[in-house]
Protein backbone atom coordinates (compact mmCIF):
# COMPACT_ATOMS: atom_id res chain seq x y z
CA UNK A 1 0.00 0.00 0.00
CA UNK A 2 2.83 1.96 0.88
CA UNK A 3 4.43 1.40 -2.10
CA UNK A 4 1.21 2.21 -4.33
CA UNK A 5 0.66 5.29 -2.33
CA UNK A 6 4.40 6.78 -3.23
CA UNK A 7 3.90 5.41 -6.97
CA UNK A 8 0.81 7.20 -7.17
CA UNK A 9 2.46 10.73 -6.18
CA UNK A 10 5.62 10.10 -8.26
CA UNK A 11 2.95 9.46 -10.82
CA UNK A 12 1.44 12.75 -9.92
CA UNK A 13 4.48 15.03 -9.34
CA UNK A 14 5.39 13.44 -13.25
CA UNK A 15 1.93 14.78 -14.44
CA UNK A 16 2.38 18.27 -12.96
CA UNK A 17 5.94 18.44 -14.10
CA UNK A 18 4.62 17.90 -17.85
CA UNK A 19 1.59 19.79 -17.71
CA UNK A 20 4.27 23.42 -16.43
CA UNK A 21 6.51 22.53 -19.47
CA UNK A 22 3.30 21.89 -21.83
CA UNK A 23 1.67 25.67 -20.33
CA UNK A 24 5.38 27.17 -20.82
CA UNK A 25 5.67 25.64 -24.18
CA UNK A 26 2.11 27.08 -25.41
CA UNK A 27 2.57 30.52 -23.53
CA UNK A 28 6.13 30.89 -25.41
CA UNK A 29 4.15 30.10 -28.87
CA UNK A 30 1.31 32.59 -28.14
CA UNK A 31 3.25 35.42 -27.42
CA UNK A 32 4.70 34.77 -30.96
CA UNK A 33 3.31 36.84 -33.51
CA UNK A 34 1.94 35.14 -36.84
CA UNK A 35 3.18 36.53 -40.28
CA UNK A 36 3.17 34.96 -43.67
CA UNK A 37 7.09 35.02 -44.24
CA UNK A 38 10.04 35.27 -41.70
CA UNK A 39 12.36 36.96 -44.38
CA UNK A 40 15.89 37.53 -43.57
CA UNK A 41 17.87 39.64 -46.33
CA UNK A 42 21.51 38.41 -45.76
CA UNK A 43 23.99 40.73 -48.08
CA UNK A 44 27.28 40.29 -49.28
CA UNK A 45 29.52 43.13 -47.87
CA UNK A 46 33.35 41.26 -48.62
CA UNK A 47 36.30 42.88 -49.67
CA UNK A 48 35.25 42.18 -53.39
CA UNK A 49 32.60 44.69 -52.87
CA UNK A 50 33.67 48.68 -53.18
CA UNK A 51 31.92 51.29 -51.46
CA UNK A 52 29.53 52.46 -54.63
CA UNK A 53 28.52 48.82 -54.85
CA UNK A 54 27.86 48.61 -51.03
CA UNK A 55 25.71 51.62 -51.80
CA UNK A 56 23.77 50.07 -54.41
CA UNK A 57 23.08 47.42 -52.62
CA UNK A 58 21.54 49.76 -49.85
CA UNK A 59 19.70 51.96 -52.01
CA UNK A 60 18.28 48.87 -54.29
CA UNK A 61 17.28 47.02 -51.57
CA UNK A 62 15.36 50.21 -49.31
CA UNK A 63 13.96 51.12 -52.74
CA UNK A 64 12.34 47.54 -53.11
CA UNK A 65 11.20 47.74 -49.77
CA UNK A 66 8.62 50.23 -50.50
CA UNK A 67 7.57 49.28 -54.50
CA UNK A 68 4.01 49.38 -54.48
CA UNK A 69 4.34 45.50 -56.38
CA UNK A 70 6.43 44.75 -53.08
CA UNK A 71 4.13 46.10 -50.47
CA UNK A 72 1.17 44.44 -52.56
CA UNK A 73 3.01 40.83 -52.10
CA UNK A 74 3.60 41.54 -48.31
CA UNK A 75 0.27 42.43 -47.35
CA UNK A 76 -1.54 39.42 -49.69
CA UNK A 77 -1.06 36.94 -47.15
CA UNK A 78 -3.25 35.21 -44.97
CA UNK A 79 -2.36 37.51 -42.25
CA UNK A 80 -1.84 40.55 -44.29
CA UNK A 81 1.91 41.19 -42.87
CA UNK A 82 5.44 40.21 -42.70
CA UNK A 83 8.78 40.15 -40.62
CA UNK A 84 12.01 41.12 -41.73
CA UNK A 85 15.33 41.53 -40.95
CA UNK A 86 18.89 43.02 -42.86
CA UNK A 87 22.15 41.11 -42.18
CA UNK A 88 25.23 42.03 -43.84
CA UNK A 89 28.06 39.55 -43.79
CA UNK A 90 31.66 38.80 -44.83
CA UNK A 91 34.38 35.99 -43.33
CA UNK A 92 32.99 33.56 -40.32
CA UNK A 93 32.39 35.41 -37.47
CA UNK A 94 32.09 38.64 -39.65
CA UNK A 95 28.03 39.79 -39.55
CA UNK A 96 26.32 42.60 -38.80
CA UNK A 97 22.52 43.08 -38.18
CA UNK A 98 21.73 46.21 -39.61
CA UNK A 99 18.00 46.46 -39.08
CA UNK A 100 16.88 43.83 -36.22
CA UNK A 101 13.16 42.13 -36.71
CA UNK A 102 11.06 44.28 -37.53
CA UNK A 103 7.32 43.57 -38.56
CA UNK A 104 6.06 44.89 -41.62
CA UNK A 105 1.74 45.44 -41.33
CA UNK A 106 1.25 48.84 -43.36
CA UNK A 107 3.56 50.86 -45.76
CA UNK A 108 4.73 53.21 -42.92
CA UNK A 109 6.59 50.27 -41.55
CA UNK A 110 8.23 49.11 -44.65
CA UNK A 111 9.07 52.96 -45.09
CA UNK A 112 10.95 52.96 -41.60
CA UNK A 113 12.96 49.51 -42.53
CA UNK A 114 14.18 51.62 -45.93
CA UNK A 115 15.17 54.59 -44.07
CA UNK A 116 16.88 52.58 -41.81
CA UNK A 117 18.84 51.10 -44.69
CA UNK A 118 19.55 54.14 -45.99
CA UNK A 119 20.95 56.15 -42.98
CA UNK A 120 22.92 53.45 -40.96
CA UNK A 121 26.58 53.08 -41.95
CA UNK A 122 28.24 49.87 -43.42
CA UNK A 123 31.70 48.66 -44.01
CA UNK A 124 33.36 45.92 -45.61
CA UNK A 125 35.33 43.11 -44.06
CA UNK A 126 37.27 40.17 -44.62
CA UNK A 127 36.57 37.10 -46.57
CA UNK A 128 33.45 35.24 -48.03
CA UNK A 129 31.43 32.91 -45.28
CA UNK A 130 27.95 32.19 -46.74
CA UNK A 131 28.07 29.24 -44.40
CA UNK A 132 28.52 31.89 -41.30
CA UNK A 133 25.82 34.06 -42.78
CA UNK A 134 23.69 30.94 -42.83
CA UNK A 135 24.37 29.50 -39.60
CA UNK A 136 23.60 33.11 -38.23
CA UNK A 137 20.49 33.71 -40.14
CA UNK A 138 19.56 30.27 -38.31
CA UNK A 139 20.31 31.41 -34.88
CA UNK A 140 18.03 34.95 -35.77
CA UNK A 141 15.23 32.83 -36.39
CA UNK A 142 15.06 31.32 -33.27
CA UNK A 143 13.13 33.00 -30.23
CA UNK A 144 12.51 36.38 -32.67
CA UNK A 145 8.71 36.89 -31.69
CA UNK A 146 7.31 35.66 -34.87
CA UNK A 147 5.84 32.35 -36.34
CA UNK A 148 5.56 32.79 -40.24
CA UNK A 149 4.01 30.51 -42.22
CA UNK A 150 7.52 30.03 -44.27
CA UNK A 151 10.97 31.26 -43.22
CA UNK A 152 13.53 32.69 -45.36
CA UNK A 153 16.92 33.79 -45.79
CA UNK A 154 17.64 35.48 -48.81
CA UNK A 155 21.45 35.49 -49.39
CA UNK A 156 23.29 37.93 -52.11
CA UNK A 157 26.74 37.85 -53.01
CA UNK A 158 29.68 37.61 -55.53
CA UNK A 159 31.64 34.27 -54.89
CA UNK A 160 31.96 31.22 -53.13
CA UNK A 161 32.45 30.57 -49.86
CA UNK A 162 35.85 30.53 -48.62
CA UNK A 163 36.04 30.76 -44.72
CA UNK A 164 34.03 28.88 -42.22
CA UNK A 165 31.77 25.48 -42.61
CA UNK A 166 31.07 23.80 -45.89
CA UNK A 167 28.59 25.71 -47.65
CA UNK A 168 26.36 22.56 -47.89
CA UNK A 169 26.50 21.56 -44.79
CA UNK A 170 25.22 24.83 -43.75
CA UNK A 171 22.50 24.53 -46.60
CA UNK A 172 21.08 21.30 -45.62
CA UNK A 173 21.10 22.13 -41.80
CA UNK A 174 19.10 25.06 -42.72
CA UNK A 175 16.89 23.54 -45.09
CA UNK A 176 16.36 20.35 -42.07
CA UNK A 177 15.09 23.04 -40.01
CA UNK A 178 12.44 24.17 -42.18
CA UNK A 179 14.47 27.27 -43.78
CA UNK A 180 14.15 28.04 -47.32
CA UNK A 181 17.38 29.55 -49.08
CA UNK A 182 16.99 31.87 -52.36
CA UNK A 183 20.28 33.28 -53.96
CA UNK A 184 21.27 36.84 -55.58
CA UNK A 185 24.40 36.03 -57.35
CA UNK A 186 26.08 38.78 -58.32
CA UNK A 187 28.31 38.11 -61.73
CA UNK A 188 29.86 41.84 -62.13
CA UNK A 189 32.89 43.50 -61.87
CA UNK A 190 34.07 45.80 -59.30
CA UNK A 191 37.36 47.67 -58.04
CA UNK A 192 36.90 45.29 -55.05
CA UNK A 193 39.43 42.43 -54.56
CA UNK A 194 37.92 39.63 -56.55
CA UNK A 195 40.89 37.22 -56.33
CA UNK A 196 38.52 34.10 -55.43
CA UNK A 197 35.09 34.94 -58.20
CA UNK A 198 34.50 32.27 -60.33
CA UNK A 199 32.63 32.58 -63.85
CA UNK A 200 30.10 30.13 -62.70
CA UNK A 201 28.90 31.93 -59.42
CA UNK A 202 25.37 31.08 -60.71
CA UNK A 203 25.46 26.91 -61.04
CA UNK A 204 27.35 27.45 -57.34
CA UNK A 205 24.60 28.88 -56.16
CA UNK A 206 21.81 26.22 -57.50
CA UNK A 207 23.94 23.34 -56.97
CA UNK A 208 25.76 24.60 -53.12
CA UNK A 209 23.54 27.52 -51.42
CA UNK A 210 19.87 27.81 -52.39
CA UNK A 211 17.77 24.96 -51.18
CA UNK A 212 14.35 24.14 -49.64
CA UNK A 213 10.55 23.73 -51.48
CA UNK A 214 10.19 26.41 -54.21
CA UNK A 215 13.68 28.11 -53.67
CA UNK A 216 15.59 29.70 -56.68
CA UNK A 217 18.54 32.07 -57.82
CA UNK A 218 18.67 35.45 -59.60
CA UNK A 219 21.42 35.84 -61.03
CA UNK A 220 22.50 40.03 -61.75
CA UNK A 221 24.97 39.84 -64.19
CA UNK A 222 25.58 44.10 -64.09
CA UNK A 223 24.79 46.66 -61.71
CA UNK A 224 22.44 48.44 -63.52
CA UNK A 225 20.22 45.72 -63.25
CA UNK A 226 20.54 45.31 -59.25
CA UNK A 227 17.83 47.32 -58.38
CA UNK A 228 15.13 45.74 -60.21
CA UNK A 229 16.76 42.40 -59.57
CA UNK A 230 16.01 42.85 -55.95
CA UNK A 231 12.43 44.09 -56.31
CA UNK A 232 11.08 41.16 -58.67
CA UNK A 233 12.64 38.56 -55.93
CA UNK A 234 11.32 40.05 -53.07
CA UNK A 235 7.97 40.31 -55.02
CA UNK A 236 8.23 36.04 -55.39
CA UNK A 237 9.60 36.06 -51.33
CA UNK A 238 6.78 37.58 -50.11
CA UNK A 239 3.81 36.94 -52.53
CA UNK A 240 1.29 34.25 -51.02
CA UNK A 241 1.17 32.52 -54.29
CA UNK A 242 4.28 30.33 -55.41
CA UNK A 243 6.56 31.96 -57.53
CA UNK A 244 5.13 32.74 -61.15
CA UNK A 245 1.67 31.85 -60.10
CA UNK A 246 0.37 35.35 -58.71
CA UNK A 247 -1.43 38.33 -59.67
CA UNK A 248 1.82 39.26 -61.53
CA UNK A 249 3.02 35.65 -62.35
CA UNK A 250 3.61 36.86 -65.84
CA UNK A 251 5.48 39.77 -65.00
CA UNK A 252 8.01 38.22 -62.48
CA UNK A 253 7.98 34.22 -63.47
CA UNK A 254 11.67 32.72 -62.98
CA UNK A 255 13.33 32.33 -66.25
CA UNK A 256 14.04 28.50 -66.66
CA UNK A 257 17.52 27.54 -68.13
CA UNK A 258 17.72 23.75 -68.86
CA UNK A 259 21.44 22.37 -68.86
CA UNK A 260 21.81 19.09 -70.00
CA UNK A 261 24.35 16.63 -68.36
CA UNK A 262 26.23 19.26 -67.11
CA UNK A 263 28.15 18.20 -63.94
CA UNK A 264 27.63 19.17 -60.34
CA UNK A 265 30.07 22.52 -59.28
CA UNK A 266 32.33 21.70 -56.51
CA UNK A 267 31.22 23.09 -53.50
CA UNK A 268 34.53 23.89 -52.00
CA UNK A 269 35.75 26.03 -55.12
CA UNK A 270 36.29 29.17 -52.74
CA UNK A 271 38.18 27.28 -50.21
CA UNK A 272 40.37 25.45 -52.64
CA UNK A 273 41.27 28.77 -54.53
CA UNK A 274 41.67 30.64 -50.90
CA UNK A 275 44.53 28.13 -49.91
CA UNK A 276 46.10 28.37 -53.42
CA UNK A 277 46.23 31.97 -52.85
CA UNK A 278 47.68 31.40 -49.20
CA UNK A 279 50.51 29.22 -50.84
CA UNK A 280 51.73 32.24 -53.25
Amino acid sequence: MIARTALAKHCAALMSAMALIVTACTAARAQEREVDVELLIAVDVSRSMNFKELEIQRRGYAAALTDPQVLDAMFSGLTGRVAIAFLEWAGDGSQSVIVPWREIAKPEDARAVAEMLRTRPSMTMRFTSISGAILTGMQMFENNGFAGLKRVIDVSGDGPNNQGAPVEEARDLAVANGIIINGLPLMTTGDGLSRYAIPFLDRYYIDCVIGGPASFSLPVDRWEAFPEAVRRKLVLELAHAPPGTGRDGAANALPVTRIADRSKVDCLIGERLRMQWDLQ
